[in-house]
């Protein structure tokens, strides 16, 4: 459980199990949980007081030995498309970031699982930051609970100014949460399994299982433990279509390369009945995005359950790597559909305000982990 100096326990990313057990040790019966539970994420409500169909000795108890704490916001930018991200507080100096990408047909919250992040991709800013420390279940779950809390603080003020009209449909809410910020869930796994577990509970989110994606830079023993304990849709960043390339892209490939990667995730979906694992591929001018690498890449997938998604680089200060031409991605994505494999470009969001994906940079200062670099191949990993 997450707890503070006051020895007073955040709700916030306890699973339904804990949270029960909580209850318990206050005198109170397990269905306790589950109202608290629809309070907090169904009703985005923090304070024990507004929750009226609880006994008054029951919420006297909550506030002496409980609360609801989000991460604190230290700034908030808005993109031209609609994409918003937050600067999220975790502790006097550290921050991290989690960005809001609106769509007619849904709202896509992307949220981080550690502040910083040590697998040191080199296309990627986060990586470029160093490491600090994994965030708690409660900062994870956190960010959902209030990302929900201010989408609708922000509709309430325009209806009531009637300034700016309602979008249709679900492009102002939360349907989909994709761990795909600042950090490697599953080198964080003891806290991020928990908060997938609110994510997807009757009484917490209730979001499906096809709506909760969690992206890994391939991190494999992680991988099979991750198909024994829950079941969400499985992003792999693989960004190279052989060993040599993505060793240098992607330095855990040292330690799992792809073969011993790709047996991992057709064991997650046949352990969890999955439909298709998503392949990130990070498109680099010059570097991964030739006809030829395409051929080769499809010669890996073609006759598995997968889908690449080819992401167009996102540049960030002091890189290297610049962004394939559109000629050449479609190129490229023409050559795996060509060869039966289904591939689909992602739209960039989000880039003027450094939000698009790999630009997530937060603020980590105090470094307390080493960066996976040239000369190590192994990464903390909290199980």
């Amino acid at each position: 459980m997450d707890t503070i100096a006051t020895e007073r326990t955040n709700l916030l990313g306890l699973a339904r199990p804990q949270l029960e057990a909580f209850v318990a040790q206050l005198g109170s019966k397990p269905f306790r949980a589950r109202q608290l539970m629809s309070w907090i994420y169904k009703r985005g409500v923090g304070s024990f007081a507004q929750m009226t169909d609880l006994a008054k000795e029951f919420r006297a108890r909550l506030d002496e030995r409980a609360e609801v704490r989000a991460p604190q916001i230290v700034s908030l930018q808005h993109s031209a498309d609609g994409t918003t991200k937050w600067l999220l507080k975790a502790d006097a100096n550290q921050a991290f970031e989690m960005v809001f990408i609106p769509e007619p047909d849904r709202g896509t919250l992307c949220i981080s699982s550690q502040v910083g992040c040590a697998l040191d991709c080199s296309f990627c800013a986060t990586a470029q930051q160093g490491f600090n420390r994994n965030l708690s279940s409660a900062e994870i779950v956190g960010q959902v609970w209030l990302a929900a809390r201010e989408l609708e603080r922000v509709e309430r003020a325009q209806a009531l100014t009637a300034a700016v009209p309602a979008p249709a449909g679900d492009e102002r809410h939360v349907t989909n949460v994709v761990l795909m910020g600042m950090g490697e869930p599953l080198a964080n796994f003891r806290n991020v399994v928990p908060a997938l577990r609110v994510l997807m509970d009757d009484f917490g989110f209730d979001l499906s299982r096809r709506r909760v994606t969690l992206s890994t830079s391939g991190l494999v023993p992680q991988i099979y433990k991750l198909a024994e304990e829950t079941n969400v849709a499985l992003a792999v960043s693989l960004h190279a279509p052989d060993d040599v390339l993505r060793n240098e892209l992607v330095p855990i490939n040292r330690k799992h390369p792809i073969a011993e990667l790709l047996t991992a995730c057709w064991h997650y979906l046949d352990e969890q009945n999955g439909r298709s694992v998503t392949f990130e591929y990070v498109m680099l001018e010059g570097i991964n995005d030739s006809p030829a690498q395409a051929r080769a890449l499809a010669r890996l997938l073609k006759g598995h359950p997968a889908k690449v998604n080819l992401i167009p680089f996102n540049p960030f200060p002091g890189t290297r790597y610049r962004r394939s031409s559109a000629p050449v991605i479609q190129r490229f994505r023409d050559e795996l559909l060509q060869r039966g494999v289904l591939a689909t470009v992602r739209r960039t969001r989000g880039e003027d305000i450094d939000a698009a994906c790999g630009q997530l940079a937060g603020r980590v200062i105090d470094r307390t982990t080493v960066r996976l670099g040239n000369k190590v191949i192994g990464v903390a990993v909290q199980t």
